[in-house]
């Protein structure tokens, strides 16, 4: 059907995630359990079988090389050449832990096998391994290989599994060069094309290398056929510049926006502070003579805070009307005495004790009604500012 074949391929979930896990060496927590079994390392240096078929590492390299019917058809070797972190088809085969690994690479022995059993996959593949860099190329029988390579998909698992356990052996470099050949045989050359979505979706993604798996997708994103339907590359270069113009407009006004809410916050926490300043100072020098007076005479302070007891506590009886004054406000409307500053902290302090201090307040404004007219008119006025003041504040 060819609406099939030009449908547009899609991205598999199950593989960006177990990918995903794999470069961020997935954590296996069963290293404790497993820690003094050894078995992948021992199966390597010729000391046990690989399970269920009983058949040790040398046979297998010796008389299974070449053998291309059998290393088709056996499903259970794979994850005994090719042991990972993670549980394979073949549940007689036990995971690789990483105390595991780092005995591998140490034993020479293994990793001398290790190399034998990836160039007897790669032959079988239809590749050759040519240096000690991971260089491959194309082996005599290619064609023959490369045909069945083509038809029995079966075989880019096995691939995958490869590049994952060289990774996971101290062999990261032989991936990207086995992945750029398949890459150029699937897109280029035309070779294998039925392997392009898994070497897309799975070989590129076992590199842990960030820069050399983007290198491996621009040159798949040129070669792929059509090239609309490439998903696996980052977006295109126009789609990030309309995006970036879209949101130019949009920084300017968020700055201005920014700051005026920075400019109202500094008018309201300057009201603020202003509204919470004592009775009547409004000017600096009136802080500093208040300030005198504070150290002075600590009574005339504790007498002050008395006074905005009674006030804050009128606001609250009076509701939401704040013009009304009790007879006590008015009383103290007619006081000359000082006024110091106190904290916003003091107030609120005072004000949760409204009621035990109420007789104390009186009878210290019955003392101040004896004061000069002159003082008692600057109060009288700078009373009425707070009360206005405080009156916002509660609303």
């Amino acid at each position: 059907d060819g609406t099939e074949l030009t449908a547009k391929p899609k991205r598999s979930f199950y593989a960006a995630r177990d990918l995903y896990k794999y470069r961020h060496q997935y954590p296996n927590f069963k290293d404790l359990r497993y820690q003094n079994d050894l078995c992948n390392l021992r199966f390597y240096k010729n000391k046990i079988p690989f399970k269920p078929d009983g058949v040790y590492i040398e046979e297998v390299l010796n008389k299974w090389k070449g053998d291309y019917e059998k290393l088709e058809h056996n499903h259970t070797y794979i994850q005994w050449l090719f042991p990972l972190r993670e549980q394979g088809l073949n549940f007689y085969a036990k995971e690789l832990t990483t105390y595991e690994i780092e005995e591998f690479k140490k034993t020479k022995e293994a990793i001398r096998r290790f190399l034998l059993a990836y160039k007897m996959m790669l032959e079988f593949f239809g590749i050759k391994l040519i240096d000690k860099t991971g260089n491959v190329a194309r082996a005599a029988n290619w064609q023959e290989r490369f045909q069945h390579l083509n038809e029995s998909q079966h075989n880019y698992l096995r691939i995958t599994r490869i590049l994952k356990s060289l990774g996971e052996l101290g062999y990261e470099s032989f991936k990207s060069p086995l992945v750029k050949f398949i890459l150029h045989e699937a897109l280029v050359e035309d070779t294998i094309p039925n392997i392009k979505q898994s070497a897309l979706e799975y070989f590129v993604y076992t590199i842990r290398d960030r820069r050399e798996r983007r290198k491996l997708l621009r040159f798949a994103q040129q070669h792929y056929i059509p090239s609309e339907h490439f998903i696996w590359g980052p977006p295109r270069k126009q789609k990030l510049e309309g995006s970036k113009t879209n949101k130019k407009p949009a920084s300017p006004i968020s700055i201005h926006n920014s700051y005026i809410s920075k400019h109202k916050k500094t008018k309201e926490s300057k009201n603020t502070l202003a509204s919470g300043s004592s009775v009547g100072q409004t000017t600096e020098e009136g802080k500093t003579e208040l300030t005198k007076n504070e150290e002075e005479n600590d009574e005339d302070e504790q007498e002050t805070n008395s006074d905005t007891l009674r006030q804050n506590n009128g606001e609250k009886n009076g509701g939401t009307d704040t013009g009304q004054l009790s007879k006590s406000e008015q009383i103290c409307h007619t006081s000359d005495r000082k006024d110091p500053s106190h904290s916003k902290n003091d107030d609120e302090s005072l004000n949760n004790d409204c009621g035990n201090h109420s007789g104390t307040v009186e009878e210290d404004l019955c003392d101040t009604e004896n004061s000069s007219n002159n003082m008692s008119a600057d109060l009288q006025d700078s009373s009425d500012k707070d009360t206005l003041s405080g009156g916002t504040t509660t609303k």
